[in-house]
């Protein structure tokens, strides 16, 4: 059963490679927001997989986030998962997602993931490749 409350946080420094000029998504050596969306969907993914199979996983369906203040290269960035609901029928999982670096908030907003079977979900993907 997954647990309402549990929470994931993850940490990284900003490097060069991290940053909006690196990602395309903007121009200056400031962490990127594709970078810290990325870093929340892993540690909502990270929170959920306890609760999972072997056989399971899961996929982003929805983000909905702010990026609300810059980061330079070199700081320390953190990013945090939290599951807030879940489905019915248990196969869509929500999350509070937020992120901040060494002087405090940074970003914040949702997250949905669905469990899927990961063989039937990859099958259905590179059946796209048939035709």
């Amino acid at each position: 059963m997954i647990m309402i409350g549990t929470k994931c946080q993850l940490e990284q420094t900003v490097t060069q490679q991290l940053t909006a000029a690196a990602a395309g998504s903007g121009t200056l050596p400031v962490f990127g927001t594709p970078f810290m969306a990325a870093m929340m969907e892993n540690a909502a993914l990270t929170a959920l997989q306890t609760f999972l199979t072997e056989e399971q996983g899961s996929v982003g369906t929805r983000l909905d986030i702010s990026h609300d203040a810059p980061t330079p290269v070199g700081m320390k960035v953190w990013a945090e998962a939290e599951i807030i609901s879940v489905s019915e029928n248990g196969k869509m999982v929500d999350f509070k997602v937020s992120a901040w670096d060494e002087k405090g908030p940074i970003g914040k907003g949702t997250h949905t993931r669905a469990i899927i079977n990961n063989d039937r979900f990859l099958a259905r993907c590179n059946g796209k490749l048939d035709g």
